[in-house]
């Protein structure tokens, strides 16, 4: 390991999610010989999704890996570098900027692009990190298939808890969606989706409910959870209420889909404002420049700028517009530094 640049890249790119890549494609046409770090999730969350039924031109539907492999190769195609890496800090008191990696590599850069994504949050409850990967999931699309058979309770109630809950009625007896309020926030195609299922008989909704504590054991799994009741809603914060109704409930596994957390960590420090969950803020508006960040050189792109519509075909539409803005600042960077040196020689003529 060395503290000393390794390399030095007009664009690096964080994340090789679907914002990542797109930018990437678009950086490396415009000969901006992009470099993009994988990050702790390569490929993104797309690469957790099966199957991928409204990306634009698949009508048929498309494999969120096989989407995600056939951009990458697009990239490399047109010159981009695709590498292992974890951004853990970027300096912006210099130019270029200085680009450390979680292994100690470091990079000097002209820009770069965030596209770092968002991570699944979790509840924090007892037993859940105990049980993460034995029986305890964010991913209903990964883990599904191992509890075949088994009764399944999903946690929350947006389009992600609505989505991966239909999804898993493929594999379990019954899937339980416990959401803590008695209205979902999902999309109502979802919420039909589901209630088409509750009718088969498939799915059964718990409203007004939180899970508070999950039981069982590496070795056996998920044996039951702890479950808190309140008719109206939010029950954690009415614990004492004598209204509150808390039992144990039996299920084999448990999915988690209430939300995500911007990867966002490695600006902090920096000029790049944020809101408070850490989603990065950006430019935004009409005309150009709308990834730019409050740092000159540092663009936005993807789900750490996106906490609302957090779809494939956004985040790849905001990669471009951050290569292209990218692109822009690059070319007005060089213009600078050419006419600065171009005054430099005729003053040394004088």
């Amino acid at each position: 390991m060395t503290d000393e640049p390794v390399e030095h890249r007009t664009l690096l790119i964080a994340g090789s999610g679907i914002a990542g890549l797109s930018a990437a494609i678009y950086a490396a046409r415009s000969n901006n010989d992009p470099l993009v770090l994988e990050g702790d999730e390569p490929g993104g969350q797309l690469t957790l999704t099966t199957d991928v039924a409204n990306y634009p031109g698949f009508p048929d539907g498309i494999n969120g890996t096989e989407l995600v492999n056939n951009m990458k190769e697009q990239a490399e195609q047109f010159g981009a570098e695709i590498d292992h890496g974890i951004v853990v800090d970027v300096d912006e008191s210099q130019r270029p900027f200085r680009v450390e990696l979680r292994d100690g590599t470091v990079y000097t850069a002209d820009a770069v692009i965030a596209a770092s994504g968002a991570s699944a949050r979790t509840l924090g409850i007892p037993g859940e990190d105990l049980l993460m990967g034995h029986g305890v999931s964010t991913c209903a699309t990964c883990d599904g298939a191992f509890f075949r058979g088994e009764d399944m309770l999903v946690v929350g109630g947006g389009d992600a808890a609505m989505e991966e809950a239909s999804f898993l009625t493929k594999f379990a007896d019954t899937v339980y969606i416990a959401h803590r309020r008695e209205e979902f926030r999902a999309e109502d195609y979802w919420i039909d989706r589901v209630r088409e299922h509750v009718e088969a008989g498939d799915i059964e909704i718990m409203k007004n409910t939180e899970a508070i504590e999950i039981h069982g054991s590496k070795e056996d799994g998920v044996d039951h959870v702890t479950l808190v009741e309140h008719p109206e809603g939010h029950p954690t914060n009415k614990l004492d209420d004598p209204d509150t109704e808390e039992y144990d409930f039996d299920v084999g596994a448990v999915f988690l889909a209430i939300g995500h957390t911007p990867n966002t960590e490695y600006l902090e420090g920096t000029g790049v404002e944020m809101d408070d969950a850490g989603y990065l803020e950006t430019q935004g508006g009409e005309g150009g420049g709308q990834t730019k960040t409050a740092v000159e050189g540092i663009f936005g792109a993807g789900d750490v700028v996106d906490y609302h519509y957090q779809q494939a075909a956004t985040a790849g539409g905001m990669g471009v517009k951050a290569a292209l803005d990218a692109d822009d600042y690059l070319e007005d960077n060089a213009t600078a530094a050419a006419e600065a040196g171009g005054q430099a020689t005729a003053e040394g003529d004088d």
